[in-house]
Order: C-alpha cells, then structure tokens, then sequence
C-alpha cells in the first residue's frame, strides 16, 4: 500500500536580480503556506532517472544502473523490462531519459537515452523500441541519435528526450565536461538537438547545409541540460541547465541561439575563482533565472492541473544539491518568484513529472530511490 506522509510546508521566494536574473541566495521567508501530502508508490529503486506514463495507468522508470522498471496500481513488478541495451553506468553515465512516441497507441514506440560504451569512451546514445505487448520487453531496438566524437571521462552526458507540439525529438547533450565543445558546432557536446522520430534532421534546422556544423543541433552553449519542458500555452519548450558551484541556469530554447557556455557565466570554478568576467555578451543569450549557490537542477514541468490551483502555470523542477522540490512563478517569460519545498526533507529530486491525473510525481536519486505522488492533503 502507498505510504503517507503529510506536511505543513512553509513557502520561500527568491529575490530578483539585475538583468532578469533571478539569484536564490537571498530567500525571505513568508507566511504562506501550503498542505501536501507526499504518497511513496515505491521505492528501493536503484538511482531511478527518467519517468514516462502509459497510457493504461503504469509508468516506466528508468535506472541509471541500466534497468527499466514497470510501475502498475498494484505496485512495482519486480522483473525489469528486457531488451535493454548496454549502458556506460560510470560517473554520471547510464541509463537516463525514457519518453513514449506521439503516436504510442499506435506503434507502441520507447525512446530512451543512455550513456553507452565505446572503444573511444563513451557517448550518448538515444535508442527506440517497441513496448511488448505484455510490457515485458523493448523488442526491435535501434539507435536513431549517437553524439560525437566518442570522449573519455564519465561527466556531463545529459540527457533530457522530449518530443515537442511540432512532432519532433528535443534531445540534450552535455559538453562532457571538456568546455569548449559547448562552443564547436562541429561536435554534438554541449548543445540541444531536434529531429525527427527517426533520429534524422529536419530541414529547418537552424544548421542544415553547414559543412562545420551537425545538422541536429538546435541550440549551442549549453552545458549540461537535465530538465525539458513545453510551454502549456505558447508551446515553447524551457530548458534548465547545470552551472559550476553556480551559474545554474533556465532558458527558453531557441533555433540556433548561442546560451555563452563557457564565455559568459555566473558559474565559478570549484576551487573558487570565476570561470569568465562576463556574464552577458552580444550574440549570447542571457538566461531568465540564474541560481547562486548552485541548486543543481533536474527535472522540470509546467504545472497545468487542478490539485493546486495555486501552481498553475508555474514550472516545478527538482534539486539535487538543493534536495528540495522547487516551484518557480511564471509571468510570461519572465520568473517573478521562486519557492522550495520538502528542503532537505525529501532528498535528491532527479525527476518532476504532471501526471494525467494532475498530480506530480517525483523521484529521487538514490540507491534505495522512490517513486513519490504528491496530493492536496485531505
């Protein structure tokens, strides 16, 4: 049976800084307050990562140690889904991001992303199949998108997958900690990438025909993107990504844009000094809200139901620095206000997902991690 915990939890905003950057190290407190129960439909979940929905009430989840799992209203299936391929589970490589196709009803198709294995290195990989009738197996698996070159190292492979109102795949790739990737158009690191289901480019690409470029890539200057969102309304697709010790950072995805990785940032170097003097440059996009302190963002939603009223049109996103769930006020394309939830409380949040029921769902990143439901309470 689900596992209930109910909490009384005190709401905080973020303070706004200069340029449309919203910086959290100065949260006031106010008396606002919001009931929640959080309801455990599961755990001892090994580094769970990715969440989709099916459409008969289960859900699959991905483990980072290479396993999906079915998640049904009678609890877990014990058995994961066979057909799975060999995945690089070192660092933060893995099993990563799971979606289902448009047309899933249909052609009962499963995108995954995954950090895989080469004589090189490793690369990141996204590979599609067929759910089994019985939803036991992956059947008839292809890679339709391997990033390149093959890198050594175990850091930054992304790996958000989610398909837009336009149809087609939005795949992020990290820069594989080697920063001047995120700058090269001649490599997939450190860029968001958009094609179509069968992984090949669309001809509106903002970099088709380029011989220096890859025709995939959407967006440039990015360095580790871990959350994806459409737009309820306008369709837009938000994207968060991870900053160094700061410099956390949301934008709105944009053909052909530069996000500045590494020339403009409010990241520092771990060992303390700035990675850049500046944080704004001609030709590089400025982000709508920045994190100093590093959150270390994962995760990411559009709240669009009725359970809470009170978030709708919101984005809901997770922490794994931060262990809280996050709740950022939306007023247009510009963040007004920013609250954290369960901080501390709840532990790393690595997925956020609205459920077609209008709830949220949550899962945290550990070895013993959880598959949470959060309710109004009562």
């Amino acid at each position: 049976m689900p596992r209930i915990v109910s909490l009384l939890l005190g709401l905080s905003v973020a303070t706004l800084a200069g340029c449309g950057a919203a910086s959290t190290s100065g949260r006031a407190q106010t008396a606002s307050a919001a009931a929640v129960e959080q309801v455990v439909l599961a755990d001892g979940l090994d580094q769970p990562w990715g969440l989709a929905f099916l459409p008969d009430g289960g859900m699959l989840i991905t483990e980072v140690t290479g396993q999906i799992r079915l998640w049904t209203p009678e609890g877990l299936v014990e058995a994961p889904l066979a057909g799975v391929p060999e995945v690089y589970a070192r660092g933060q490589g893995g099993l990563l991001d799971i979606a289902l196709h448009p047309g899933f009803a249909a052609n009962r198709l499963v995108y995954i992303s995954y950090a895989a294995p080469r004589e090189e290195g490793a690369t990141t990989k996204v590979a599609r199949g067929r759910l089994s009738d019985d939803r036991s197996a992956l059947e008839d698996l292809e890679v339709v998108f391997e990033a390149g070159p093959p890198l050594s190292g175990g850091s930054h492979f992304g790996s958000r997958v989610r398909f837009g109102p336009d149809g087609l795949l939005y795949v992020t790739v990290g820069e594989r900690n080697q920063r001047d990737n995120a700058q090269t158009l001649g490599n997939d690191w450190g860029k968001v990438h958009r094609m179509r289901d069968d992984g090949t480019a669309p001809e509106d690409n903002p970099f088709v025909g380029r011989e220096d470029a890859r025709p995939t890539i959407y967006t440039w200057g990015n360095r580790n993107a871990q959350g994806l969102a459409v737009h309820p309304e306008t369709g837009a697709i938000w994207l968060h990504e991870h900053g160094p010790r700061g410099g956390d950072e949301v934008n709105i995805v944009q053909a052909g844009q530069n996000y500045g990785w590494p020339v403009v940032t409010f990241g520092r170097e771990y060992y303390g000094p700035a990675i850049s003097d500046a944080t704004s440059a001609p030709g590089m996009v400025d982000p709508l809200h920045v994190w100093v302190p590093s959150i270390a963002p994962s995760g990411m939603a559009f709240y669009e139901g009725d359970a809470f009223p009170d978030w709708r049109g919101d984005i809901l996103l997770g922490a794994l620095t931060g262990q809280a769930l996050v709740v950022l006020s939306v007023e247009g394309e510009t963040i007004v206000g920013e609250e954290r939830l369960f901080e501390g409380e709840i532990g790393r949040v690595r997925e956020v997902k609205l459920g077609p029921d209008g709830l949220v769902y949550l899962l945290t990143d550990s070895s013993d991690g959880q598959l949470i439901r959060l309710e109004p309470a009562g």
